[in-house]
């Protein structure tokens, strides 16, 4: 009588069942000291008030408290589920429009692949010069061709609505190829069988598309719906560079509220670390839901 699998594995030698454990502990042990530990140091700090990184005093929730009566801290949380919220709805319907368009047999597929790619490599403070300078309502580059066409020279970076909208279309440039990169990756693991026999049966395009290509591309474009939830809540970087957080507090996000406090006068560090634990907690409590929904659409 063969014995069963939990029964051989409990008669392997010790040094081969702990052999796992240790091919691991590497990585476990980087990761509890580059995000576990900070994180914990984090929430201590939030504990405690102030003045200028010096003079440390216990004060419990007291920052927490100050937060959300903060209009400042109130108006970066709205400012980020907007941006965050068109963030994520573009990046997923534009990575899955254009990969389903960059995996056809086209003319060019290779060299539009690369130029759809090449913003992810660019450093963000050079993307937020590039197009601040291209943006700019004077001297820019967009607002002369503009003006030469009679269109006038709108305000892209001093009208807040306007800002919003430049720096959403920013991010999308910039990121937009990583999401791609990762359609793709999931249009070509989908088995062409299925293809093959739907055409056979007679399927169009268009059925072909909503009864394969995207229920099996569901699990890729969850992931896609994670990566740039969180992105769009830790921008930061780009949007420094090309508004500032203007005009008056238009385009300024959490992240850069945590910076400000942080690391410009008066020095808040119980204050941005606050801040810093509400933004894990929102960004983990909506990566979960994602993740459960994924799963239970998954299972359905």
């Amino acid at each position: 009588m063969s014995s069963t699998p939990s029964r051989r594995a409990r008669a392997k030698p010790w040094n081969q069942r702990l052999a796992p454990y240790l091919f691991v502990l590497p990585n476990m042990l980087i990761f509890g000291l580059f995000v576990v530990y900070p994180a914990i140091n984090n929430f201590n700090i939030s504990l405690y008030d102030s003045r200028n990184g010096r003079d440390f005093t216990f004060v419990g929730g007291a920052n927490y408290q100050e937060l959300f009566g903060s209009e400042a801290f109130c108006s970066a949380a709205r400012a980020t589920v907007v941006f965050a919220t068109c963030f994520v709805v573009l990046t997923t319907v534009l990575s899955v429009a254009l990969a389903l368009m960059l995996n056809q047999r086209i003319k060019g597929r290779a060299f539009f692949r690369t130029v759809f790619f090449l913003p992810v490599v660019l450093s963000p403070v050079v993307v937020g010069l590039i197009w601040g300078w291209i943006f700019d309502r004077g001297n820019g580059l967009l607002n002369t061709v503009l003006a030469r066409i009679g269109l006038g020279q709108p305000g892209w970076l001093v009208d807040g609505g306007l800002a919003t909208i430049v720096v959403i279309f920013v991010g999308l440039w910039m990121h937009i190829g990583f999401y791609i990169l990762i359609i793709l990756a999931g249009l070509q693991g989908i088995d062409p069988t299925y293809y093959e026999a739907a055409r056979m049966d007679g399927a169009t395009n268009w059925q072909q598309l909503r009864k394969i290509t995207l229920p099996l591309l569901r699990p890729t474009t969850m992931v896609v719906v994670i990566l740039s939830l969180i992105a769009g809540f830790q921008a930061f970087d780009y949007i420094w560079t090309l508004t500032g957080g203007g005009p008056i507090g238009a385009t300024t996000l959490m992240v850069q509220y945590i910076y400000e406090n942080a690391f410009q006068s008066p020095i808040r560090y119980g204050l941005a670390a606050a801040a810093s634990v509400v933004l894990f907690v929102t960004v983990f409590a909506l990566t979960l839901l994602n993740f459960l929904y994924g799963r239970r659409k998954e299972a359905t």
